[in-house]
């Protein structure tokens, strides 16, 4: 394996929505994919209507159920065999978000299952393959040109999960806030549902899950240096006609993407977000870890991508390491 000189970057959730199209621009630009998901048959005939019979050659399916630890462990394990020496991008995509929830789902290991996906899922796997990623070649081909390229993790995260943003302040259910952690320190089997220990919320525990991803981005920059690993989140946009949001009521979908588009204009297609997110994820330019890249909530023609401030929620040092080393226990890394 330590002959092979392309480059692979793997997706989470690559059935639809941002993950499906983040596949294409990756390709065009050089890379294999490793393309992560619940149903390989599904990714196949979705991928097979935006890309060529050429370029899905190019694609590598793994099926994942995100929220079962121990299929995380057996896919990691297919991953490192088949990929593992040329590896070099991880792109934390896939989440559930269940607005409408009356009571909790449970993952196969009893946590709430929004944590389960979004979380525990993509943290476990992270750590499972961090070691290869880390010690893979560093020269990849690409497009026929060899070039040294530093490891790379990009995790989704949203606005409603930074509280120094409008939207992380939506009142509705409540903003992201992990609190005292009561709900990870007592193991967050049931009846614990929540990361404070609380009642359950569903549209609050997607939020506390997506908060959770840019903590890991957080406490992985301050682990590596910038020449061993670059690792970063972003928010590409409001997707707002995405499958993310088929839980949410009718109503919901029909407005929501008009909203989006005409009072926010925060409004971005699927394709440009996945543009957004290999952009994001494999171009030299962003090789700052612990950035938060962000376009912004008012999408504007020729925007480039910024640096967004994150709020003490997220950055809090003490808080940020206590849910690294409790997530830790709790996917069985300890």
């Amino acid at each position: 394996m330590t002959d092979i000189k392309k480059g692979f970057a793997l997706v989470t959730g690559t059935t639809s929505g941002v993950g499906l199209n983040t596949i294409k621009p990756l390709i065009r630009s050089g890379w294999h994919v490793i393309a992560v998901n619940r149903s390989n048959k599904r990714a196949i005939e979705e991928l097979s209507k935006i890309i060529n019979k050429t370029d899905i050659l190019k694609v590598n399916f793994i099926e994942i159920d995100l929220s079962n630890l121990n299929d995380v462990r057996a896919g990691s394990e297919e991953i490192l065999e088949k990929f593992g020496d040329s590896l070099k991008i991880v792109i934390c995509n896939a989440a559930v978000y269940k607005p409408r929830l009356k009571r909790p789902e449970r993952s196969a290991q009893g946590f709430e299952n929004s944590m389960a996906v979004n979380h525990f899922g993509h943290f476990l796997l992270i750590n499972l393959l961090l070691d290869r990623l880390l010690s893979s070649n560093t020269k990849v081909e690409l497009k026929r040109k060899v070039v040294n390229f530093i490891p790379r993790i990009t995790i989704l995260g949203t606005v409603t999960a930074n509280y120094n943003e409008l939207g992380g302040r939506i009142p509705i259910p409540a903003p992201a806030d992990l609190g005292d952690l009561a709900g990870f320190e007592q193991g967050f089997l049931s009846p614990i549902s929540m990361a404070n220990g609380k009642r359950f919320k569903p549209g609050k525990a997607y939020k506390d899950s997506k908060l959770c991803n840019m903590i890991t981005v957080q406490e992985l920059s301050k682990k590596f240096s910038n020449k061993e690993l670059i690792c970063n989140s972003l928010y590409p946009g409001c997707v707002a006609n995405t499958k993310l949001f088929r839980d949410t009521p009718w109503l919901f979908r029909i407005l929501f993407p008009i909203f989006q588009k005409f009072i926010t204009g925060g409004f971005v297609t699927e394709e440009l977000a996945g543009e957004r997110v290999a952009f994001i994820a494999s171009n030299e330019r962003f090789i700052q870890s612990g950035v938060h890249w962000s376009w912004g909530n008012r999408q504007k023609t020729g925007r480039k991508a910024f640096s967004q401030k994150l709020s003490q929620r997220i950055v809090n040092p003490v808080i940020s390491n206590r849910v690294w080393e409790l997530s830790k226990k709790l996917v069985g890394l300890v």
